[in-house]
């Protein structure tokens, strides 16, 4: 079991629980089983004993383990009724991960949520569309009062269908980052998202600020954020009058050790002053292969970095766009509360603007075109 090592106290136990709640319906641990101790358990997921016992009251109160004073923590025998769940108002929330991204917007929904009284059921799908169903269907069989979802859609035939099945839930259901093209207007969903194309726009707008006039674009594939990111690069460039000397694609894996260098060739082959960079491991390589081509950063490519999860660790700090990660999680889970609360409130689609953090990697001084 891979150990998450995330701030908050009560959301690690809460993706501890998660954890050992998967490797229960896998198997892993089998009915009657004796689970790893305690100590066995900090230790492989670098947390506290505090926080392994937290997580261990949260299964023993959902049924799930059976703890035996003097002898340790068993999974159930028998699997818990499936509306049995522990007394009081929880919501399920199911997310793709439980590291790079996501976590601070977990953070939020966790701030929200547990200052109303309610209790948050985690699960992890891992981008994986048949995962997400099965999340979402344990936890409506768990009796949760509402949904918080970051789904899997660009993975579905049909993005649509699945949503309009989810309007039709029997609970509420608030999307986390998610949703149909922006300007859409078959997406009746409500959601709590960033706009990914106006901070498309505000990487490009930053660094033709700064004087400079020929740019790429590096984009990883298969992301959500990826259309919208493009969307907002090419739109500023013809507003601003900035040419795209290239855009390079990324798989969606991301790039291995030295593929960054080719790109780096090509974009500065090309003229490039300057790389909007999507998302910031990505920039970070791409400044290691301009430190082992003897290419300056910012002297002679700036680089802004999309996402701002490990931006400051690059060799030179990156500027990056950075979402509302915290912000989103916690307005999205307000929103949910707020619905339960008031099931005829007017729908809402809520938009939050990314903002941008100088670091080293653009400079401050002018670029001529």
């Amino acid at each position: 079991m891979n150990g998450v090592h995330l701030p908050g106290r009560n959301l690690k136990s809460q993706l501890l629980a998660a954890q050992v709640r998967e490797a229960i319906a896998s198997r892993a641990y089998p009915p009657g089983g004796r689970l790893p101790t305690e100590q066995e358990m900090a230790a492989a997921n670098a947390v506290s004993l505090t926080t392994v016992r937290r997580a261990m009251q949260i299964l023993a109160a959902e049924g799930l383990v059976v703890r035996r004073q003097g002898s340790g923590t068993y999974v159930a025998e028998q699997a818990p009724p499936a509306a049995r769940h522990p007394a009081g108002t929880a919501v399920g929330v199911v997310v793709p991960e439980t590291t790079m991204y996501f976590p601070r917007v977990l953070e939020g929904i966790e701030k929200a949520l547990t200052g109303a009284g309610v209790r948050l059921m985690l699960a992890c799908s891992r981008y994986d569309v048949d995962e997400d169903e099965r999340a979402v269907a344990d936890l409506l069989r768990a009796g949760v009062a509402g949904l918080l979802l970051a789904p899997a859609l660009i993975e579905r035939a049909d993005p649509a269908a699945y949503l309009a099945r989810l309007e039709r839930a029997d609970v509420p259901v608030v999307l986390v980052e998610r949703g149909l093209d922006p300007s859409s207007p078959a997406d009746a969903s409500e959601y709590v998202r960033t706009d990914h194309e106006a901070g498309g726009y505000q990487a490009v707008a930053h660094l033709a600020g700064l004087g400079h006039r020929r740019l790429g674009l590096v984009l990883r594939g298969g992301s959500p954020t990826s259309k919208p990111v493009e969307s907002g690069f090419l739109r500023a460039s013809a507003d601003l009058g900035v040419e795209v000397v290239d855009q390079i694609p990324v798989p969606r894996t991301g790039w291995q050790p030295g593929q960054a260098d080719p790109a780096l060739r090509a974009l500065v082959g090309g003229g490039a002053t300057g790389v909007v960079c999507l998302g910031d491991r990505e920039a970070t390589m791409l400044v290691s292969a301009a430190r082992r081509a003897g290419v300056g950063v910012p002297e002679r490519l700036a680089v802004v970095a999309y996402d701002d999860d490990i931006a400051d660790l690059a060799d030179v700090p990156l500027t990056a766009v950075s979402p509302p990660t915290y912000p989103r999680g916690r307005r999205a889970a307000e929103l949910l509360l707020r619905r339960l609360a008031e099931p005829d409130l007017p729908r809402h689609q809520v938009r939050l603007r990314p903002s941008i953090v100088v670091r080293d990697s653009c400079g401050a001084r002018k670029v001529r075109g």
